[in-house]
């Protein structure tokens, strides 16, 4: 499980490095990657879009040489796990509506794809996908979606709400009070865009540490690798 938000840069690079460590992981195709819901602003309201640079300035009391500092920062580390960014620009608002499709995404079995261009589009595109309704149909077609379905989600606010409210109530109670955040197993979790390094230990670490399979044996009739057995009469 990893909670991310699509307007966290740190998730965006986050992602990044526990791709690349997932990727050399030689269980890799034995592990299930869920990805859920955490907002940054929950209160703030759909039309509330403010420049990243304002904003930070704002919500953390820097400066803007501070603020400048840490986008190219930013850009910096991205550049580093081969994603591009912005470092002027970019806008920030509420992400509700971008979660929402993301539940819609994952019952559809598109949701990796959608999150990349969610991600792509925010931190290295200049459309803004705050407030445009629009520009989010079109980044879930892109995903493979259809976009009649999108649609109907975004003109109503209830659809899939429930599902992002749990997956911010369980992220509480998991102990993710920011994010990046990554449960593995429900037993470790790592918090913050760490060196893939620290990705392959925990994923290591985690398999290392699952329970062996319990077996209850019985008569009951069974095929196996060669195939199976017709009963003799």
């Amino acid at each position: 499980m990893a909670s991310l938000v699509q307007a966290c840069p740190w998730c965006y690079v986050g992602k990044a490095r526990f791709e690349k460590a997932l990727a050399a992981f030689p269980h890799r195709e034995q592990v299930e990657v869920v990805h859920r819901s955490f907002e940054l602003d929950p209160g703030r309201a759909k039309d509330d879009i403010q420049p990243v640079i304002t904003m930070l300035t704002k919500k953390y009391g820097m400066s803007e040489a501070q603020a400048e500092a840490g986008e190219d920062n930013l850009g910096t580390q991205a550049a580093a796990e081969g994603l591009p960014y912005r470092t002027r620009g970019r806008d920030h608002g509420n992400t509700f509506d971008m979660h929402r499709l993301l539940h819609l995404a994952r019952e559809q079995g598109r949701q990796v794809e959608l999150l990349d261009l969610l991600y792509r589009a925010n931190f290295a595109e200049e459309r803004s996908v705050f407030n445009d309704d629009e520009r989010l149909v079109e980044l879930a077609g892109a995903a493979g979606l259809d976009t009649g379905a999108v649609r109907a989600v975004l003109a109503d606010p209830k659809a899939y709400a429930d599902e992002v409210r749990a997956d911010e109530r369980e992220a509480a109670e998991l102990g993710a009070n920011g994010v990046p955040f990554f449960v593995l197993d429900r037993k470790y979790g790592v918090s913050g865009a760490q060196p893939a390094e620290v990705f392959t230990q925990a994923l290591t670490q985690a398999w290392g540490e699952r329970p062996p399979l319990t077996l209850i044996d019985g008569d009951a009739e069974a095929c196996g690798p060669d195939g199976c057995a017709v009963p003799q009469q």
